[in-house]
């Protein structure tokens, strides 16, 4: 396991970072198999551990909380912010109402007195940057929290974040958290040299593309009748021309990995931590089995395997939209597109 300074926080974490998105009702609902992963990980050198507080509903955070009991100083924590907690008005974003609210639900589901580092989850366009910055930073003030991050934000609102900051003499964001993947490489091309400039430690999630780099679905044999695929078919239809791309990059890489004797999550996982603006990389276990097979493959690429990958997947390109669960408002938000009809 090896170790990298988190941004210019000065705190050390290792390279595997324990994510537990997957604990809880919407993955694996038993919390005594959960603790004993989280105490595997650490036994193995992980000291990472990330989760949020609408991983199934908080249910994550607590069994978090309950594993790290008498280990609590031996591991750096994080979470996250920004998706609705129930339902009715302000239970979600990212303004100071609602984050001074949720920070003690979080403090208070996972039985700490501090957060290592709390992210805001998603871009919030209905909140001011200086807004939400604001009451971070009196959340460090406070000794709440002991550094806080980002999450898949795009590059420019990572850059007009640090400039309100330094502009308002508040505290900054010191990490970003974006999706990264063989499938997935867009960040390349715009986050991660915007982070390197910054100097933001980088924490990276999906590396296996949302299931796609297990294996398990393959060109001619993709069941859209069980797992994941069930859940979202329309990310592994092989009948739309996304998936189908992502069906042959599958192939090759699975060649890739034969050649040099490992398997396709352990080529996965091993990509996105070459990167030197990568700090850790986010591993979310739903079982033992899926742990031990992670720490059993950790390992280095060299420069001819790395030169065969972007062979495959060219730098800074993206197979797939990797997030699923939010797109720019300049997107989404079609009057932002088009001009009214009177004034085209």
């Amino acid at each position: 396991m090896r170790y990298r300074t988190l941004g210019g926080t000065g705190i050390e974490v290792s390279n595997h970072c324990l994510g537990t998105m997957m604990f809880g009702a919407i993955g694996n609902p038993d919390h005594d198999d959960c603790v004993r992963i989280v105490h595997r990980a650490l036994d193995a050198g992980i000291n990472f551990v990330d989760t949020a507080d609408m991983y199934s509903g908080g249910e994550s955070e607590e069994i978090v909380g309950k594993a790290l009991k008498g280990r609590r100083d031996d591991v750096v924590l994080a979470t996250k912010v920004h998706f609705p907690m129930g339902e009715g008005h302000n239970r979600g974003g990212n303004s100071r109402r609602w984050i001074i609210r949720e920070v003690e639900e979080s403090l208070r589901r996972l039985d700490t007195d501090w957060i290592d580092l709390y992210q805001i989850h998603r871009p919030d366009h209905t909140t001011d940057i200086e807004e939400t910055l604001g009451v971070l930073s009196d959340l460090v003030t406070q000794g709440k929290i002991r550094a806080f991050g980002c999450s898949t934000f795009p590059a420019e609102e990572i850059v007009e974040a640090y400039h309100v900051a330094r502009d308002r003499h508040l505290q900054r964001f010191r990490t970003e958290q974006p999706p990264y993947s063989l499938l997935a490489r867009g960040i390349e091309a715009n986050v991660l040299p915007t982070c390197e400039r910054l100097g933001m430690g980088v924490l990276v999630w999906s590396p296996l593309a949302f299931g796609f780099l297990t294996g398990r679905y393959r060109r001619g044999d993709v069941d859209l009748t069980s797992g994941r695929a069930k859940l979202r078919p329309e990310r592994f239809d092989p009948a739309r021309p996304e998936n189908a791309a992502k069906l042959d990059a599958v192939e090759r890489f699975v060649e890739v990995a034969e050649e040099i004797g490992c398997t396709l999550p352990e080529l996965a996982i091993a990509f996105t931590t070459a990167h030197p603006a990568v700090t850790s990389v986010i591993i979310g276990p739903r079982t033992m089995e899926q742990l031990e097979a992670t720490l059993k493959g950790i390992r280095a690429l060299d420069d001819t395997t790395l030169d065969r990958i972007d062979e495959i997947v060219p730098p800074g390109t993206n197979v797939y939209h990797p997030d699923g669960v939010w797109r720019p408002q300049a997107l989404v938000d079609v009057r932002r597109r088009r001009r009214p009809a009177e004034d085209r």
